[in-house]
């Protein structure tokens, strides 16, 4: 049995409890080196094997689980630890395909994504009344093609709060097409490399000056850029119905007192 277990943001205790005693129970761990915590190997058992999946091929990561499932034929335990939330960029669905063809069981462990881990060390809520309703995760085209329906400027046209991932080593870039599509230049923004882990750097800056601000950090990648007025909407809010004294829930009349 393979789970794919979502490893969090960057700290050690954001992994889910589930995927805290599914690392226990590993017989082995596949874990992404290149982006997941080390520290979380030490919930794993003595003994237990690992390997670094980004010294790894795809081809490599599936004859590795092939020939464990294949040498224990009383079943095992195989984590594949990948960061963040698998579903985020986590290239998973190849890997359940091959795992299909070979008939090799799998389920999946949520994880905490780096956008969260960003908004909750910032304090940022995405979603505030009047200023977004909507979170978009995408990334700029690179190596990796986008959609044509799916590009940064048609995301800023829409002017919600943005989470980009993937994109520091193409900041010049994304900046202009930010701005293409409507984004003015000063737009809250903000860069938080390495959200929630010891050696977290973030700084808030505008569309405008967002490649100055990241030549300032020193850092060219593992860093997630936020875009939108959530980021710095100041003190003058708007309020949620949600918890409004006039406003009636399944579980709370109005107040309608005067």
């Amino acid at each position: 049995m393979v789970h794919f277990v979502g490893a969090g943001s960057g700290a050690v205790d954001l992994i889910t409890v589930r995927g805290m005693k599914l690392l226990r129970e590993a017989d082995l761990v596949i874990y992404a080196g290149s982006l997941v915590n080390p520290a979380l190997l030490s919930y794993c058992r003595e003994g237990v094997m690992t390997y670094d999946s980004s010294l790894l091929t795809l081809d490599q990561v599936i004859t590795i689980i092939k020939e464990f499932e294949n040498s224990k034929p009383y079943g095992v335990n195989i984590v594949r630890l990948h960061t963040g939330d698998p579903s985020i960029y986590g290239a998973i669905k190849e890997q359940m395909l091959e795992l299909d063809r070979l008939g090799i069981k799998y389920d999946i462990c949520p994880g905490v994504t780096a956008a969260f881990g960003a908004a909750a060390s910032l304090g940022i809520e995405y979603t505030l009344p009047g200023v977004s309703q909507s979170l978009v995760i995408t990334r700029e085209e690179g190596k990796t093609a986008v959609p044509s329906k799916e590009t940064i400027s048609d995301f800023a046209r829409h002017g919600c709060s943005m989470a980009i991932y993937l994109s520091m080593g193409l900041i010049d870039k994304l900046v202009v097409h930010l701005l293409e599509g409507g984004y003015t230049a000063d737009t809250p923004a903000a860069i938080v490399y390495k959200a929630t882990w010891e050696d977290e750097k973030s700084i808030i800056a505008t569309v405008g000056t967002l490649s100055a601000a990241a030549e300032k950090l020193g850092i060219k990648k593992t860093a997630v850029i936020l875009v939108g007025n959530a980021v710095s909407p100041g003190s003058n809010i708007e309020k949620s119905k949600l918890y409004s004294a006039d406003f009636s829930t399944g579980f709370r009349m109005a107040n309608t007192d005067d």
